[in-house]
């Protein structure tokens, strides 16, 4: 069962989400908050696989409460998903720096929600929709922060390819066949590379990837 935490402070969209939820034999909410501070609380009482955060809420934001999720080591399982009203919404890849899985657009079809939703319980970044792509390629102009520069120079050859297929969108298993390895291979050299560069996850290390210039926007 998927155990999913509802945040966002209008109450008209979270009780949207949750009938579609609801819906699903494998999917269940444990939980709605209104706002990021709440939410934060309720994903360390309840543990849940999936927290879906809006962005923007008052008091604590869709970011903060990303960050602080992100830096509970209690909260190491909680994959949160941010939510925002707008695709281009600058916000959106601070929040995956923050730590967030990966964003939807609040207006995304219902199966794509759902699918989203089990994507993120498995622990895979939401990172193939061209939106995605776009938004990355939006910001990889900024400053590279502190120590991803030199994270990224500690990697072996092997790992540095797999993070680039990272970043290209693939799997452990569409990786472990480009690289002509196990798809365990795969995942250690992938699990390695986000241990060096202190990755919470798949999204921040194509952030990374991004940012420290081993993969270029559009292939430039």
């Amino acid at each position: 069962m998927i155990r999913v935490l509802l945040v966002d402070d209008q109450p008209l969209i979270r009780s949207g989400f949750r009938a579609l939820l609801d819906l699903e034999d494998d999917i269940e909410v444990v939980a709605e908050a209104a706002d990021g501070g709440e939410g934060v609380e309720l994903a360390r009482k309840h543990l849940p696989d999936v927290a879906l955060v809006d962005i923007q809420m008052p008091a604590v934001d869709g970011i903060e409460a990303t960050r602080r999720i992100a830096a509970d080591p209690d909260l190491a399982g909680v994959h949160v998903v941010i939510l925002t009203n707008y695709s281009f919404d600058e916000y959106v890849f601070h929040s995956l720096r923050a730590g967030a899985a990966g964003f939807l657009v609040k207006d995304v079809m219902p199966e794509d929600f759902l699918h989203a939703v089990r994507v993120a319980a498995r622990g895979d970044a939401l990172l193939a929709p061209s939106i995605t792509r776009r938004l990355i390629d939006r910001y990889v102009s900024r400053p590279v922060p502190t120590g991803t520069d030199a994270g990224m120079r500690e990697l072996t050859s092997r790992e540095r390819e797999a993070v680039v297929l990272v970043a290209q969108g693939l799997s452990n298993d569409e990786i472990a066949d480009r690289m002509v390895i196990s798809p365990l291979t795969a995942k250690t050299h992938v699990n390695r590379a986000m241990t060096k560069l202190r990755a919470r996850d798949r999204a921040q290390l194509v952030v990374f990837a991004y940012e420290s210039g081993l993969v270029a926007p559009h292939g430039a």
